[in-house]
């Protein structure tokens, strides 16, 4: 199977489309209106503010979580990208091909790319990069669990790389398009962590020039930069001269410093503030839900209560979610019944498994033999309250879904669950689930693709990669489960891999292991002089490249 990428003649014709694009008003989540009179000026300082935790490291590779693809998406580049449809597009491959057993991938990558460290963009960079993020030293997390099936790799020639698989996998592309796998300068990559962290080196329009811990992170503009994805809206340097992404923690505080000018655009919006943002002229929304996994609350089935099924369903019949997400997200959430993002095409729903019935959650508690009440009201077995340890990151979860969280709650108390929400910080957060000291949680995971299926509910994902984090939180451990992933990541028919993720997912609803809440929500407001900046369609952060200021 071969596919060819499009190169600099695509790019220069797609520079017309996505002009005209964005002449389109808010119609399109990847996009933000503009009109067509307006022409693109160079210059200028962008400020952002993140409600996202600081990285520790600005290198992705590290871990590999989302706040590092925020910023990170500004300075690295992936091999391949995605367009608005969800079809592969190159970037710094320009072409590739897969062997009929799936086993051997060529890459050929774009000609005369230069890392700006001045260092060439070339096969042995991609093999360096490959190693450094399969190397446990690294402590990656998300880019070791996306390369897992990468045995080995050899370089063919300057401009052409062979990637070796232990076994097929159908989705490699989708995982080379994220940027927990960008691409770094291989000379930058022999520095020491510590130095790579501070000041990542890729082919980025922007570089990292300073970070003020706590505060900001300066970005600068490459101006030799010539690498823009297929889909970009121009060629060249970027317009913007600077970046300045800012951390600011509190949501009120954020959008205080938007309304008055101080910042130009934010992430991580309160519900009512997008509300209070359309009805102005000043403001204007990006909306663009994370791919992968749905938000949802998983159930740790390898330790009681949640060991047993009766009880899983028990807390989810008596959960009451969606008063909750109507009244606090004001229509800017959409309930969800799948453990897919709508944005993916092989999600499943089934509804009718998430309907409230606090009387048949009673009656499976009762058969769970929880059939004592202590004085509070909570039910208990065997002298042991029934208890669900449930840990929030605040760096996560915005205020509008910690409510949701108590609403929750309140709602699970009616039947006898002691649902005991702790807030914490990321760090504390990351420490408490690897400690295994939770029932319950809501843990945001993007991938690209219904693959992420396979990280979330393989029982291999129960298994910490090397940075100490585990994605299966819900501990699912089910063989025939397994087997459906393990195919699924393997087979090339369309029709047959839809099949199996259905009857995987089918597993994972039937066994109560998720609360399915909406999807992860990447809601960006910004102020109406800023043009031009969309998504990045595969993991949905935001790339400033064809962005500029329309004084």
């Amino acid at each position: 199977m071969s596919t060819t990428l499009l190169h600099r003649t695509a790019i220069a014709s797609t520079a017309t489309l996505g002009l005209l694009a964005l002449i389109l008003t808010g119609c399109s989540p990847q996009s933000s209106p503009t009109k067509a009179s307006d022409t693109p000026v160079s210059g200028g300082t962008l400020t952002y503010a993140s409600g996202d935790a600081e990285p520790t490291c600005l290198d992705p590779h590290v871990g590999g979580n989302y706040p590092q693809a925020l910023v990170g998406s500004q300075y690295l580049e992936s091999l391949v990208s995605k367009d608005d449809k969800g079809e592969i597009i190159p970037w710094l491959a320009e072409k590739w091909k897969v062997s009929d057993d799936g086993l051997t991938w060529d890459f050929t990558l774009r000609d005369g790319v230069t890392f700006t460290d001045g260092t060439p963009l070339d096969a042995t960079a991609i093999q360096a990069n490959i190693k450094h993020l399969q190397d446990p030293k690294t402590g990656s997390s998300t880019g070791y669990l996306a390369l897992a099936k990468v045995a080995d790799t050899k370089v063919v020639s300057d401009n052409d790389i062979q990637l070796i698989l232990s076994s097929p996998d159908s989705s490699l592309l989708d995982s080379l398009s994220q940027p927990w796998v960008a691409i770094e300068s291989a000379k930058a990559l022999q520095r020491s962590q510590e130095e790579n962290c501070a000041a990542p080196v890729g082919t980025g329009p922007f570089v990292v020039t300073a970070w003020k811990k706590q505060d900001s992170i300066t970005l600068t503009r490459n101006k030799d930069y010539t690498s823009p994805p297929a889909d970009a809206g121009h060629t060249g340097p970027a317009y913007l001269d600077t970046i300045v992404w800012r951390f600011i923690p509190d949501s009120a505080s954020r959008y205080a410093a938007l309304q008055a000018g101080e910042v130009d655009v934010i992430d991580n919006a309160q519900p009512d503030t997008i509300v209070a943002a359309k009805k102005t002229t000043q403001l204007k929304e990006l909306n663009a839900p994370r791919p992968g996994a749905s938000n949802r609350i998983e159930l740790n089935s390898g330790q009681a209560p949640f060991d047993d099924v009766k009880v899983r369903e028990a807390f989810i019949r008596a959960a009451d979610v969606n008063p909750g997400i109507q009244s606090l997200f004001f229509g800017t959430a959409k309930r969800s019944y799948s453990a897919l993002s709508s944005i993916e095409k092989l999600g499943y729903s089934e509804p009718d498994l998430f309907t409230v019935d606090p009387a048949k959650a009673n009656q499976l508690l009762d058969a769970a033999g929880w059939t004592a009440k202590d004085s509070d009201g909570y039910r208990t077995k065997d002298g042991k309250r029934l208890t669900v340890q449930f840990p929030v990151s605040t760096n996560q979860s915005i205020p509008a879904e910690q409510s949701l969280f108590e609403q929750i709650q309140a709602t699970t108390k009616k039947v006898g669950f002691d649902v005991q929400l702790k807030q914490m910080d990321l760090s504390s957060w990351y420490g408490a689930l690897g400690q295994n000291q939770y029932d319950a949680v809501s843990a945001p995971y993007t991938k690209v693709g219904p693959d992420v299926l396979r990280i979330l509910f393989h029982s291999d994902g129960i298994t910490p990669a090397p940075s100490g984090y585990f994605a299966n939180h819900a501990q699912v451990n089910i063989p025939k489960l397994d087997e459906l992933l393990t195919k699924a990541s393997q087979v090339s028919d369309a029709d047959e891999r839809a099949d199996l993720y259905k009857q995987a997912q089918k597993l994972v609803l039937e066994g109560y292991y998720i609360l399915p809440l909406y999807d992860q929500q990447n809601h960006y407001l910004l102020r109406s002089n800023v043009v031009g900046l969309r998504a990045l369609p595969s993991v949905s952060t935001p790339v400033f490249y064809d962005a500029w200021l329309n004084k």
